[in-house]
């Protein structure tokens, strides 16, 4: 495939853009994204292309507007709905949650949902407690829907593609921070299958599994441990719902111990989903328990430093890892 380095953010453009014009019933909807080209320019120039029937501002209602949009794949539409923060997501979770996720079963498969809700989750710097809701822990729970959770921007339009024409209702949890972030991303059509987890870096003495932002410590986590002779395997986990169990198990086989790192609190979290199923699955194969890495458990801090030390963090993840393969 060609060689091109775009941001995250034109990545997610460019999926939106292609898909709506190779399918009329494509749509996108949300707070700001047609006259002002989005709150995080990621919309930019689809007003220009699409019009006002198929880039819709919206009032300032979340619940109203999922409702409707909901409503619209029901009939047969494909919207994509933009959250300008996945913590305004909360104000219609009764929509979102009992009628989009629930309605293909509740009608014994008479409507469905096609339906892409998509925005920023987590801390993306410094926007308070109520901006900065990490919802994977609290969405993911709710059979009949799929999440995901780009990394980079080549991930970022392939997913979203993939995300567009699933005939499910998809959770795409994207980051502030990464928006500004770039990559290589083919020109040529391509797409990332969901349930489908990727080794971003090879190592043998340990595992450690996450998804989005937080990958980035992990990185910088193994560069550091490298140092003191620790090779650790990173394990990009992309989808929650589906969650590809298998490579992950695959991984710990090999390395033997396995640190789970989650921007989610520790309680009830993804991160202790994985963690049990990997004591499950790996049992015989460990010679530690899993470490886990979360967010600190108290409301996400204001102050800058305050926030740098709630979140994972390259420190966090190291101390876990030396705690995992310590006379293992």
């Amino acid at each position: 495939m060609s060689e091109r380095i775009i941001e995250y953010r034109d990545a997610l453009c460019e999926a939106m853009s292609e898909e709506m014009r190779d399918d009329k019933k494509v749509f996108l909807l949300g707070e700001e994204v047609a006259q002002y080209n989005g709150a995080y320019k990621i919309s930019k120039g689809m007003l220009d292309e699409f019009g006002p029937r198929r880039v819709i501002d919206t009032p300032i209602s979340e619940s109203g507007f999922s409702g409707m949009a909901i409503g619209a794949a029901m009939r047969g539409l494909r919207p994509i709905v933009e959250f300008m923060s996945w913590s305004f997501s909360l104000v219609a979770a009764d929509p979102i949650l009992n009628n989009a996720a629930k309605m293909l079963y509740m009608s014994g498969g008479q409507f469905g949902c096609p339906i892409v809700f998509r925005g920023n989750d987590g801390a993306g710097g410094q926007l308070g407690s109520t901006h900065s809701w990490c919802v994977e822990s609290l969405y993911a729970n709710v059979p009949g829907l799929k999440m995901a959770i780009p990394y980079d921007a080549y991930d970022a339009k392939g997913m979203l593609k993939t995300a567009i024409r699933d005939d499910n209702p998809v959770f795409f949890l994207e980051s502030e921070r990464l928006l500004s972030t770039t990559g290589h991303v083919p020109v040529e059509e391509y797409t990332v299958p969901f349930g489908q987890a990727l080794v971003r870096r090879q190592g043998t003495d340990c595992t450690i599994i996450s998804f989005g932002r937080p990958l980035h410590f992990c990185q910088e986590a193994a560069e550091e441990l490298a140092k003191e002779g620790i090779a650790c395997e990173i394990i990009d986990g992309r989808t929650i719902r589906p969650l590809d169990i298998d490579t992950m198990v695959a991984s710990v086989r090999k390395t033997n111990t396995c640190v789970v790192v989650d921007q989610s609190w520790s309680f009830a979290s993804v991160g202790s989903e994985i963690a049990s199923q990997i004591h499950r699955y790996c049992f015989d194969d460990l010679d530690n328990f899993v470490h886990r890495v979360h967010s600190d458990d108290v409301p996400t801090p204001y102050a800058s430093n305050l926030e740098q030390a709630y979140l994972p963090n390259t420190r966090k993840i190291c101390e876990a890892v030396r705690a995992a393969t310590y006379n293992s």
